[in-house]
C-alpha cells in the first residue's frame, strides 16, 4: 500500500477555508492577519467578540462561523462516548474529555459514570473552580454515582494553564474519593488531568 504523502493543511489554509465567504484572496489575507494578531488558531477561536470584530475582514457572518467551530468540535467528540456505549479504549475517553474541557479558562471537575461492563451511564460536571479554591465533596460524587447505579467512575478535571501534571492537591483528592467510593463498592478506574493537547492518567502513574 502506498503511503499518503499529502501534507496536512496549515493553520492559515484551514482558517481561509473556514472563513471563505468572499474572494479567496481576501479570505487568505484575513486568515493571516488573524493568526498574526492572536498568535494561534486556538487563540483566534477563543478571542473576545470585540477583538475579532475589530479585525479587518471580520463581520457578523465570519464571526458566526468562528464561534460555531469549537462547538461543532465538542459535539463531534462527545459522540465518541454516547450514553449506553461501551468504552472501547483509554484514547476514546481522553479524546472525549479533552473535547469537553481543554478549551475552558476555568477549572472544572467532572465524573464519567460507568456500569459493570464499562458502558457509559452519564457524564456530570460537578464542581467548578480550582481544587484548592473550590471544595470537591466526596459525598456528592458518591451520591451521584449511587443515583446512576454506577459500578465504576472515571474522574477528570482540567488545568487551564495547559500543564497536565497532577498537583499534590490532585493526588490528595483522588485518594479521598477512592476511599469514599470503596465504601459503597464502586471502583475508581482513573483520574485524568486535561491540559493543552494532553491528558495525564493518575492510574498509569500508579497513583490509584
Amino acid at each position: 500500500m502506498k503511503n499518503d504523502t499529502r501534507k496536512r493543511p496549515s493553520d492559515a489554509q484551514l482558517l481561509t477555508t473556514l472563513i471563505g465567504a468572499g474572494s479567496r484572496r481576501s479570505s487568505e489575507t484575513t486568515a493571516v492577519q488573524l493568526l498574526r494578531r492572536f498568535g494561534s488558531l486556538r487563540a483566534v477561536l477563543q478571542a473576545e467578540t470585540a477583538d475579532l470584530m475589530a479585525c479587518s475582514g471580520i463581520g457578523h457572518a465570519r464571526l458566526s462561523v468562528l464561534r460555531a467551530l469549537p462547538e461543532l468540535a465538542r459535539r463531534y467528540y462527545s459522540e465518541s462516548l454516547p450514553s449506553g456505549e461501551t468504552i472501547r479504549s483509554p484514547a476514546d475517553t481522553e479524546a472525549f474529555l479533552q473535547s469537553r474541557m481543554r478549551h475552558l479558562d476555568h477549572e472544572l471537575f467532572c465524573c464519567l459514570f460507568l456500569d459493570n461492563r464499562h458502558r457509559v451511564l452519564g457524564f456530570d460536571e460537578l464542581f467548578r473552580g480550582t481544587i484548592d479554591g473550590t471544595s470537591v465533596y466526596p459525598r456528592e460524587v458518591v451520591k451521584e454515582a449511587l443515583a446512576m447505579n454506577a459500578a465504576a467512575v472515571i474522574l477528570a478535571h482540567n488545568h487551564p494553564s495547559g500543564v497536565a501534571e497532577p498537583s499534590q492537591a490532585d493526588e490528595r483528592i483522588t485518594r479521598r474519593l477512592k476511599s469514599a467510593l470503596d465504601l459503597v463498592d464502586i471502583r475508581l478506574l482513573d483520574h485524568l488531568i486535561i491540559g493543552e493537547g494532553k491528558a495525564t492518567s493518575l492510574a498509569r502513574r500508579g497513583l490509584i
